[in-house]
Formats: structure tokens, C-alpha cells, sequence
């Protein structure tokens, strides 16, 4: 069976990065309009960077938690396509092949000027030169509010070919992403939410799985892999 899976900030609490959404979350200790547009990219490049190197230093030194694991033995044994919301790497370090990062990537970079991308690890500044065309115009490669996510063709073919689809650690809010399970229960596919709390799309899902995601993933990839 075609098995869809999305995952949000939710996934990668317990491995302490912060979530957007919570009390404590990024969001509350830095505008939207600052760091997260194409505009506050124009207006103050500097800053952008500053908050997404930071970002890219907690990341790095953040490790898997049981819930990238189990994922990532799903992916390895069964026809899943593997959709997150998150701009970490702590899925593919958990062993999980073909993530489908529809917000981006903190270890990429991108060109403001001719569209290239490339591998960035480390710090990354305005000044720093496009490999491709040379341009003074890096930017983080992050899907920023107003901006179209990514691979969004190839995750609406999933929706529509799935037999299950599966919401873990996401909070409902943020859309297209939030009407996934509105497009895969369209098709036919049972629909199932993994989260800590009740969400505003919740009501949409067949069955509810509440709990943390380092011990509800796992229990229910054991389930599936049987």
C-alpha cells in the first residue's frame, strides 16, 4: 500500500529543537516580518542570517530521537513517501531515504539572483558569492511565508495514490500542508494523526494517536511493519 507520512515541528521537539508554534517557540522571540520573508530578506539580510545560522548550529548539533528512527525504518521497508515540514536533517541522519523537504533545507543554500543551490553546512552571510554566477546573493534554501513550497507536484500525485496518510507533529495551521488530509481522504486513504495535542484539522482524522512522538511513532510503525 501507498503510505503518505507528513511531519511537522512536532517530530523533532524531543530532540530539542524549538517548535514555531508553542509558547516557548521561535516565533515568540522573533517576528515573522523580520526573518521569515522575501521582504525582511531585502531589507535586512544581516539579521535573516544571523537567526537561520543559529538555527543551522542548533540543528547540527542536535541528534535523531526514536520517532526519526522508526521513520526512517518505514522508509527502508515499506512504499512511503516521506514529507516534512521541517528544514532539519535529523531524518536523513536517522538512516531515512528520499525526505521530501517542502520547506526547504537548513544545509543548502540558494541564490537570490540566478535560483542555485548548493550544500551549506556552516555560516552563511549575504556577501557570500553564488557558485554558479558569482552574485553576492546567498540566502538560506527555506521556504518563506508568501513563498511556494516545494516538490508540491510530486506530493499532490502521493495524496492522490495513497492508501494511508499519516500527520505527525504537526500543528494544522500552515497551509497547503494543513489540507493534505482534506486531499487524501478525498481519495480514498485512511487518515491518521499522531500528536500531542488536538489540532484544528483533527476533527478531519480517522483515528488519533496521542502522545509523545518517540513513543507513539514507534509503536505504530511496529504496527504497520507488523
Amino acid at each position: 500500500m501507498g503510505i503518505v507520512v507528513l511531519t511537522g515541528a512536532g517530530l523533532s521537539a524531543e530532540s530539542g529543537l524549538a517548535t514555531f508554534r508553542d509558547g516557548d517557540g521561535l516565533w515568540e522571540r522573533h517576528a515573522v516580518e523580520d526573518v521569515a520573508t522575501p521582504a525582511a530578506f531585502r531589507r535586512d539580510p544581516a539579521l535573516v542570517h544571523r537567526f537561520y545560522n543559529a538555527r543551522r548550529r542548533q540543528a547540527a548539533g542536535a541528534q535523531p530521537n526514536a520517532a526519526h528512527a522508526a521513520l526512517a525504518r518505514l522508509s527502508n521497508r515499506a512504499d512511503v513517501t516521506l514529507i516534512t515540514q521541517n528544514v532539519d536533517d535529523l531524518l536523513e541522519r536517522a538512516g531515512a531515504r528520499d525526505v521530501v523537504h517542502m520547506h526547504g533545507a537548513l544545509n543548502r543554500a540558494i541564490c537570490a539572483a540566478c535560483g542555485h543551490g548548493w550544500p551549506a553546512s556552516g555560516d552563511m552571510a549575504a556577501s557570500e558569492p553564488c557558485p554558479a554566477c558569482g552574485t553576492p546573493a546567498c540566502r538560506p534554501d527555506i521556504v518563506w511565508f508568501g513563498e511556494m513550497p516545494q516538490h508540491m507536484d510530486r506530493i499532490m500525485q502521493a495524496l492522490a495514490d495513497a492508501t494511508l496518510f499519516a500527520a505527525i507533529g504537526t500543528s494544522g495551521q500552515v497551509y497547503p500542508a494543513a489540507g493534505f488530509v482534506e486531499i487524501a481522504s478525498g481519495c480514498g486513504a485512511a487518515c491518521v494523526e499522531l500528536n500531542l495535542d488536538p489540532q484544528r484539522t483533527s476533527p478531519l482524522f480517522e483515528r488519533h494517536i496521542v502522545g509523545p512522538a518517540s513513543q507513539t511513532v514507534p509503536a505504530w510503525v511496529d504496527e504497520i511493519l507488523g
